[in-house]
C-alpha cells in the first residue's frame, strides 16, 4: 500500500470524504479561506499595478495579517480535502497546477509583503511603485487566478 492510499483509508480521511459534516465543512472552509486571500491579493496587486488609486498603500497592513489567515485556513482545509481522494488527486495535472501555483504565489506574496513594510510611507507620499514591484504584482495575479481556475478544473477534468 502507498502513501496516498494509506492516507485515504485513514480515520480523517474517512470524516472527511464520508460524514455529513466533513466534506462539507472542509469545502466550505476552503471557499472561504480562498476568498479572503484571493480577494485582498487581488485588490493589492491592481493597487500595485496603479488601480485603486482611492486606497493607500498603508491601508493594506492589517489586510495582509488577515490574507495569511486566509492562506493558513486554505491550506488546513485544502490538505483534509486532499486526504479524502488522495490518490486520485496526486494523479491529477489540474491540482498539482494549482498546488504549484499557489506555493509560488505564496513565496511572491511574502516578498510583496517585505517590499510594501519598506516601501508604504515612500508610496502613499506619491511616488512611484518600482516597475520590479509592478511585475510581482501581475505575476501575482496571474498566479492566484491560475490557482483559482485549475482547481474548478480538477472536478472538470480526467485525472492524468
Amino acid at each position: 500500500m502507498n502513501t496516498f492510499e494509506w492516507l485515504e483509508m485513514s480515520a480523517l480521511a474517512e470524516w472527511v470524504g464520508g460524514s455529513m459534516i466533513g466534506y462539507p465543512l472542509m469545502l466550505a472552509s476552503h471557499g472561504v479561506g480562498m476568498a479572503i486571500v484571493v480577494g485582498i491579493m487581488f485588490v493589492l496587486n491592481v493597487r500595485l499595478l496603479g488601480g485603486f488609486k482611492q486606497i493607500c498603500y498603508s491601508s493594506f497592513n492589517p489586510l495582509l495579517k488577515l490574507a495569511w489567515a486566509g492562506f493558513v485556513l486554505n491550506f488546513v482545509s485544502g490538505c483534509l480535502l486532499f486526504t479524502a481522494q488522495a490518490t486520485v488527486f496526486i494523479e491529477s495535472t489540474p491540482f498539482l497546477i494549482k498546488v504549484a501555483a499557489i506555493f509560488i504565489a505564496g513565496i511572491n506574496a511574502a516578498f510583496l509583503q517585505s517590499l510594501m513594510r519598506q516601501n508604504v510611507e515612500r508610496w502613499d507620499a506619491g511616488e512611484t511603485v518600482a516597475l520590479s514591484v509592478r511585475w510581482m504584482s501581475a505575476a501575482s495575479l496571474t498566479l492566484w487566478s491560475t490557482a483559482v481556475i485549475a482547481g474548478r478544473m480538477i472536478a472538470y477534468l480526467d485525472v492524468g
